[in-house]
């Protein structure tokens, strides 16, 4: 099993503690963002670990890593970081993004998934939104399951709670065929896109989409996307609020309603 974190990001939200940093590094309760989840990945049994890095690159220095450089990392998004690794998208194949952590058995639903294209999913999200966000309708995207119990929308924006059965978390698996299915798609799209318009999302550049376009593109083209549903067990730095939020539920012992770390 192979695993690639995209930690190509600057984190501007974060600053300052992204100055000197990239946002993956920022430490949160005594460990890197990054630290946490390679551990979690061995002890798990992933070895094969590739980074994908961009901002700051030379700050991220683990033993046993295959590094891939974004090199354009300030004009792209996560499809494109993920796709400077496409040399590493070979078999089953383990994605997350590199500002998340999660618990052990978050990870262990994933790697013991049989479907082509699966993705982690967060059932306790309003909660956790509450926690972050006056209003969690301004942050949250649509999730929608159809009648088959496949994800049929991802990643668009809400006016309603009734359009978001849960949330994504930036923890996905693309396993046996996925993984073709994925790299055939992506190469269409990008061929598709040279005259300028991106089939991904018509509002941004080819190299701007989201990973939520692709995977909202896999599944118009009729691709099947299956939802593991989790009750929390991670969480998302994306803000130095967020990091202020962790910090002083830490203090007074309450971030155990969202992740143990002991897991």
């Amino acid at each position: 099993m192979k695993s690639i974190i995209l930690a190509a990001g600057e984190g501007r939200r974060l600053r300052p503690l992204t100055e000197n940093n990239p946002k993956c590094m920022v430490n949160l309760f005594g460990k890197s963002l990054l630290q946490r989840q390679i551990e979690v990945m061995k002890s798990c049994g992933i070895d094969e670990i590739v980074i994908v890095t961009g901002y700051k690159s030379e700050m991220i220095k683990f033993p046993d890593i295959h590094y891939v450089r974004n090199e354009n990392y300030e004009y792209t998004n996560m499809v494109k970081t993920l796709f400077c690794a496409k040399k590493e998208l070979v078999g089953n194949i383990i994605i997350s993004y590199g500002d998340i952590i999660y618990e052990k058995s978050v990870l262990q639903k994933l790697i013991n998934a049989k479907t082509d294209i699966s993705v982690i999913i967060d059932k306790n999200w309003k909660m956790y939104w509450n926690e972050r966000f006056e209003n969690p309708l301004n942050d949250a995207e649509s999730l929608k399951i159809n009648a088959e119990g496949n994800i049929s929308e991802i990643g668009q924006c809400v006016n309603s709670f009734d359009d978001i059965q849960g949330q994504y978390i930036g923890l996905m698996k693309f396993n046996y065929n996925g993984t073709e299915i994925l790299k055939q798609f992506y190469d269409n799209c990008k061929n598709n896109s040279k005259n300028g318009l991106n089939v991904l999302n018509s509002t941004i550049p080819f190299e701007k989409s989201y990973m939520t376009d692709l995977l909202q593109g896999l599944i118009n083209a009729g691709h099947t996307l299956k939802p593991l549903m989790i009750n929390g067990g991670w969480l998302e730095l994306d803000t130095i609020e967020d990091y202020k939020l962790y910090q002083e539920m830490y203090k007074k012992n309450r971030l155990c309603k969202f992740i143990n770390l002991e897991k």
